[in-house]
């Protein structure tokens, strides 16, 4: 697919989601990389998970920002906030926005329903509305892999049908598309969806497996390892999520006339994810064998007691596998970074963190 140039250095870039786990990377690399420009970092700062977290996060942007020759803002608020949003771009016009802000977690969304429908519904679409209001040259938004629920064709495609979502976080992130689709169509709005895999890595968020884990190993308690450890997962390396990203900003779908004369949407929706999936009891030793390497875990350490191998639970699905040769055809790139690389990141930084 043809793509129209997006340039970011002189720009306002707004990434709502930030610092969320991300957000905090993608906004750090604009820092670092761009000569000119602002960048706005957007979120509420929920307490989803520890707040001290993302106060760290926001400590280390803080620090790029003190080096850089790009101006930082962080705004606090709601995305569902529809005056606040408004607000945000009528005061600042960003040309391209990057919404990683959303409620994450398949098994939250079980007992937490309102936290979904409010950020990831209402939320997106105060952004789409926002946008239409304030034309931007990009629309980035997260989706999620979550969306190919039971699929049972592997690897997952773009062009599958993904009309049977399995849990309300996936149905959300798949009503998201079609709205973005709809926006695209309706006001030509450029937008690029990416399905995210499964990310990971230092400072990622505690309610992922290989961090709560971390968190219990650690603790002398046991793990519990889902579908008795018949699973599968396309791990993706935080760097390669956020190198993916970059990427896809400074291309937008190209605006074209469709055989009947009419304007096609400028809507594209792309993979991300390494192409390798993992089975999980594999993981799981490579992540003990990193934290014993790190120093937090002892060398004589019992693995085997400390594994608890249950049943499937609701919500999830036994295998997630990227096709992202879409991502690689249009921008270049695919994800390529292993698990052992990306745990032992992980685990070092863990030890550290933890320990000041």
């Amino acid at each position: 697919m043809k793509k129209v140039p997006v340039e970011l250095n002189g720009k306002t870039i707004l990434v709502t989601g930030s610092p969320g786990f991300i957000g905090t990377y993608l906004v750090i690399r604009l820092l670092k990389e761009l000569q000119s420009g602002t960048v706005i970092s957007f979120d509420s700062m929920n307490d989803y998970y520890e707040v001290s977290l993302k106060e760290w996060r926001l400590q280390q942007i803080d620090k790029a920002a003190a080096a850089s020759p790009v101006k930082h803002i962080f705004i606090r608020g709601n995305l569902a906030d529809k005056e606040l949003v408004r607000r945000v771009f009528r005061d600042y016009r960003p040309a391209v926005v990057v919404n990683l802000a959303a409620q994450a977690g398949v098994r939250y969304s079980i007992d937490h329903p309102d936290a979904y429908i409010e950020s990831n519904l209402i939320g997106f679409y105060q952004i789409l509305e926002a946008c239409r209001a304030y034309p931007v040259e990009h629309l980035v938004y997260a989706s999620s892999s979550s969306v190919y629920g039971g699929n049972k064709k592997v690897p997952f495609s773009v062009e599958d049908k993904v009309d049977h979502p399995v849990s309300l976080y996936a149905a959300t992130k798949k009503s998201d598309e079609l709205l973005a689709h709809s926006y695209a169509k309706l006001y030509s709005i450029p937008s690029t969806g990416l399905r995210f895999f499964t990310v990971y890595g230092p400072a990622g968020r505690p309610d992922m497996f290989y961090y709560s884990a971390t968190r219990r190993l650690a603790a002398g308690q046991k793990i519990r390892i889902f579908n008795f450890g018949n699973m599968r997962r396309d791990f993706t390396y935080i760097d390669d999520i956020v190198e993916g990203i970059l990427r896809v900003m400074r291309g937008a779908p190209e605006t074209l006339l469709g055989e009947d004369g009419l304007p096609l949407p400028p809507y594209a929706i792309y993979n991300i994810g390494g192409g390798q999936p993992e089975n999980l009891l594999d993981f799981v030793a490579t992540l003990q064998e990193e934290l014993v390497r790190a120093g937090i875990l002892p060398e004589d350490y019992d693995f085997e007691g400390h594994r608890e191998l249950v049943g499937m639970q609701p919500g999830d699905v036994p295998v997630t596998y990227a096709d992202s040769s879409a991502l690689e055809e249009d921008y270049g790139f695919r994800p390529s970074i292993g698990i052992r690389e990306g745990l032992r990141a992980f685990a070092r930084w863990y030890k550290d963190y933890y320990a000041k």
